[in-house]
């Protein structure tokens, strides 16, 4: 990935702990790694195929002397996370703020706070058996689109189903979508219990029927698991209604565990 730098912009503000910080303001001094692919802009010389570095030294700016946070913590993750909402080029971004002037009554050169925020890849499985299924599906997809941390990039058609899991129930509607989030994988489940709840999910029976049933699949190529959350989704080689949909809209994709496209293992359940 390719680097647009910002060193040491200084930028007065108001931003502190204290009143006199918010009423005085003081000056703070920004760095910032701005993540991205330059090969087109080098090769065409079109400044809209890059990122306009005095644009953004002035959105920096603005967003600093605008907005008002005790924490420098709190300025950097807001700051980062609208560069990546205004940048459509911008694909991940290392930040810093200093505080050269930080009132702690000792003699320091700056305080400082650096982050380091991006876009993150993720699939994930709709699914409906009661009521409006297509309309819970619609709703998913409309709520997610509306989220500004996150980006719908593809969605599979829906397809009918049978049950999983032994249960006597109705036919599913399956779906899989691609997302770009800005969203942990934690706080991605959050807002997709968030979107279940608004369609009356009840969690009664495992496996059993749902108005609406959203499942992380994949985040990027990470390998995760605690009491909440595996990554990825342990079931995925065994569910034609996963594996189906997401061979639509991803069939190169390789599973990070199994070492096989989606198409692969598809065509291994089939098989």
């Amino acid at each position: 990935m390719d680097e647009i730098r910002i060193k040491q912009l200084e930028v007065f503000a108001h931003h502190g702990v204290f009143p006199e910080e918010n009423r005085l303001g003081q000056k703070f001094v920004i760095s910032a790694a701005l993540r991205t692919h330059l090969r087109t802009a080098g090769l065409t010389d079109d400044l809209t195929q890059s990122m306009d570095y005095g644009a953004v030294c002035a959105e920096i700016q603005t967003f600093l002397t605008q907005h008002t946070f005790q924490l420098l913590e709190t300025a950097a993750e807001k700051l980062c996370e609208h560069l990546l909402q205004t940048l459509p080029l911008l694909d991940s971004i290392q930040l810093e703020i200093e505080k050269p002037w930080a009132p702690i009554g000792l003699p320091l050169k700056t305080a400082a706070v650096c982050i380091e925020r991006g876009w993150h890849m993720a699939y994930i499985a709709l699914g409906s058996n009661i009521g409006d299924s297509k309309g819970y599906l619609d709703g998913a997809v409309q709520a997610l689109e509306q989220d500004e941390t996150m980006r719908v990039e593809r969605v599979s058609d829906y397809i009918v189903t049978k049950p999983y899991g032994g249960v006597e129930q109705d036919d599913f509607l399956n779906a899989v979508l691609c997302v770009k989030t800005l969203r942990t994988p934690h706080e991605l489940l959050d807002r997709l219990h968030e979107i279940e709840q608004t369609a009356h999910r009840t969690r009664e029976i495992h496996w059993g029927p749902r108005t609406l049933d959203l499942d992380i699949l994949f985040y990027d190529e990470e390998l995760f698991s605690d009491d909440v959350l595996t990554i990825p989704h342990p079931e995925i080689p065994k569910r034609d209604f996963v594996l189906r949909p997401m061979a639509q809209i991803a069939p190169y994709f390789v599973h990070p565990v199994y070492h096989k496209t989606i198409m692969q293992l598809w065509e291994q359940l089939q098989a």
